[in-house]
């Protein structure tokens, strides 16, 4: 093989086989540079010099920014969770009032713009309730609105069940306890889990949005800075930057539970 076609297959897939550890380092490598390229041009272009002095002058404010944000995300995966697995199951309701409920829920949540919902919720049924407390806001918003999509994860999961698994289970006499422990739930766990790891990513990215009602999480908090600081570059990159901190970690978990469990199914 010639010295290009060796380059040249440095940088192509192998059908049907992974990519080696060394391969991907290099590729991801390249892709990191172009970025970087990218970026700089741009920057040059527009003629701006970068100053962080400010990050060691405000940073109790942006820590405890970032510790807000980590707990809003916690805490509402946590309700959201127990909310989409009722809704999940409300869909399999025999009570039809009940179940049209769950269905009008899921396709108005996941059919309008979340920062509509804070809004509305804030706003109008936040003020109607008399709740005042805007982390608590923002948890019951961020709740209902992750709530609709875990609740499709959970059903899809639920769906994708072999139906023949369950006809086994009853025939060797197997109660529904039984059958839910044994057969189900390993299953439900090795479908959603991946799933649900990259939805936890997906509520911090839309933690952000609660800084339109001045819940003072990492977003709100870096906007209070620019605006004190005129550092509007500076502060927006370093958010980015903080975001990553966070959501690239439970990414890379995830994609380790897919393996995980692809391999598991595949045995």
């Amino acid at each position: 093989m010639s010295p290009f076609k060796h380059i040249l297959n440095l940088f192509l897939a192998t059908k049907d086989r992974p990519t080696p550890p060394l391969k991907g380092a290099v590729n991801y490598l390249l892709v990191c540079l172009l970025v970087i390229v990218v970026f700089w041009v741009s920057i040059s272009a527009l003629d701006v010099s970068f100053s962080f002095g400010f990050v060691g002058f405000y940073g109790i404010r942006i820590r405890d920014g970032f510790i807000l944000t980590v707990q809003l995300s916690v805490v509402s995966l946590i309700i959201s969770l127990v909310l989409g697995g009722l809704v999940a199951g409300g869909h399999r309701s025999r009570i039809l009032p009940l179940r049209y409920l769950c269905d009008a829920y899921v396709k108005v949540i996941r059919g309008t713009p979340l920062i509509v919902q804070i809004y509305l919720f804030f706003y109008i049924i936040g003020t109607a309730w008399g709740i005042k407390n805007r982390f608590i806001a923002g948890v019951l918003i961020l709740s209902i609105f992750e709530g609709a999509y875990i609740a499709e994860i959970i059903r899809g999961s639920f769906l994708s069940l072999d139906e023949t698994q369950l006809e086994a289970a009853r025939s060797v006499g197997f109660t529904r306890r039984q059958t839910l422990r044994h057969v189900i739930l390993p299953q439900m766990i090795a479908r959603t889990l991946p799933a649900l790891t990259g939805q936890f990513a997906n509520v911090i990215k839309d933690s952000s949005l609660l800084s339109i009602i001045a819940v003072i999480e990492m977003t709100q908090t870096m906007r209070e800075i620019s605006a004190t600081t005129f550092q509007l570059f500076e502060s927006y990159i370093l958010l980015g930057a903080l975001y990553l901190c966070l959501t690239l970690p439970i990414t890379f978990v995830s994609r380790l539970f897919e393996k995980r469990f692809n391999y598991a199914r595949k045995a």
